[in-house]
């Protein structure tokens, strides 16, 4: 029997131009819902001088205000709420490393959606009904696993609840199991290649055909380093809690950008600078509003993500316009010694020199001037303890460095297993500058 190639057919394959119908009637209802339900947003259009009766589709959202994290810190906990706290079910959060938690509340209605669009990932990706969906990104309050989770279980799969960490159970149910679809971060994919390896496994000895990976920056380079180590097709996912969780956008066969839902997300590209729109095709911050979500429905929420939109026909059959890859984030970007730098640059030349994804980045500041230090593991094939042999690896290393970035940093190769692994979100970058008082 041939494979599900959609979850949801009619809306995954609907005529731009009913899209774009629909989220235009999505969006007045949801102006006005927020508008009378949310103090905060309400007080936010009035200052703009913007009242609901003024939207009357998609081509009046730059009439409406932003929305930014250092709202939702504002308003926390309850701030942003638009239903009764009696009909919100369940809870998710951020991880709070940059300040106050963000909390996103869910009415079941809210979750039965997510988990549609997580559902509409895995078909993507070629699960159905006789797959086994190993889940090994966190449970809890990260939104990971329970997106996953939850689609896993509408298509019907075997759903293998992991969370991270263990990694030997996980090793030892993937391969019992016969786990044929991995949803987890890109960088503890990675680690999970790497120890199936150690322990003998070659890819055609496992039963993986397939991984989702998502949650933190993960380059085209090391897409190609996961799946040849575990003999998959490697897939993008992206989503954020504040909106919903993974699935707001997903790659399809064609693995050329990710499809947004955008029956439930209305996406637009702004100058992070100006907040004016940009046309499509235009770099800039992606931005997303909320078309159907009920308790936590946010309208122009600035992702600080910068890519792309497209909607350039594509083979899968889906008419869902596409965002590029995030090429980084217009507020987790490092500036050293002046100069604009994105941890995923780093990566991308450490894989093409062929060494681990596995490097931490360390900033410091000495007699007011930027020290700028790369870690980087050597792959057990290339571990040498000659000095002389190491030495000339780092200096190597450190010239491509310079010329893709503009500046050279100073390379430390270290042994095998020497930088800590993440069974969750890698922390790439240390950053012990005092930049701010």
């Amino acid at each position: 029997m041939e494979k599900r190639k959609y979850y949801q057919q009619a809306i995954e394959t609907m005529p731009v131009e009913e899209i774009k119908r629909l989220q235009s009637e999505k969006l007045v209802k949801q102006v006005k819902h927020v508008y009378e339900h949310v103090p905060y947003y309400r007080d936010l259009m009035d200052k703009k001088g913007v009242k609901p009766e003024d939207i009357h589709g998609i081509e009046d959202l730059h009439k409406l205000p932003f929305i930014e994290k250092s709202d939702l810190r504002e308003t926390y906990p309850y701030g942003m709420l638009a239903v009764p706290l009696s009909e919100c079910v369940r809870i998710q959060s951020t991880s709070g490393t940059t300040g106050r938690r963000v909390i996103a509340y869910y009415t079941q209605k809210d979750i039965d959606l997510w988990e549609d669009c997580c559902a509409r990932a895995l078909v993507a990706v070629g699960a159905d009904k006789d797959d086994v969906v190993q889940v090994s990104y966190g449970y809890g309050l990260f939104t990971g696993g329970a997106g996953l989770n939850g689609g896993s279980h509408k298509v019907g799969s075997l759903t293998l609840p992991m969370s991270s960490g263990n990694t030997e159970r996980q090793l030892q149910f993937m391969i019992d199991l016969g786990a044929t679809v991995l949803c987890c971060t890109p960088s503890y994919a990675a680690y999970l290649g790497e120890s199936l390896k150690e322990m003998g496994y070659t890819p055609d000895k496992i039963p993986l055909k397939a991984g989702i990976f998502g949650a933190e920056p993960w380059t085209q380079e090391m897409r190609r380093d996961i799946e040849a180590t575990l003999g998959i097709k490697a897939y993008d996912i992206y989503g954020l809690t504040e909106i919903s969780g993974p699935g707001v956008s997903y790659e399809c066969s064609e693995q050329n950008g990710m499809h947004i839902c955008e029956d439930h997300f209305l996406a637009e590209i702004i100058n992070p600078e100006t907040g004016e729109p940009l046309p499509e095709g235009e770099k800039g911050e992606l931005v997303f509003t909320c078309l159907d979500k009920e308790a936590f429905p946010l309208l122009r929420y600035r992702t600080r993500d910068i890519c792309v939109l497209t909607r350039k026909p594509c083979s899968c059959g889906r008419t869902h316009i596409r965002m590029a890859k995030p090429m980084g984030r217009s507020d987790d970007m490092m500036i050293i010694r002046g100069v604009n730098v994105f941890p995923s640059q780093i990566e991308s030349v450490l894989i093409t020199e062929g060494f681990t994804s596995n490097y931490e980045i360390r900033l410091g500041r000495v007699n007011n001037s930027d020290t700028f230090d790369v870690y980087v593991e050597l792959p057990p094939e290339q571990f040498d303890d000659s000095v002389k042999t190491i030495t000339a690896k780092e200096k190597s290393l450190a010239a491509a460095l310079r010329t893709m970035l503009g500046i050279g940093p100073t390379v430390h190769l270290v042994p095998p297993k020497t930088i800590a692994r993440s069974e969750g979100k890698a922390k790439r970058v240390i950053d012990e500058r005092k930049l701010h008082d």
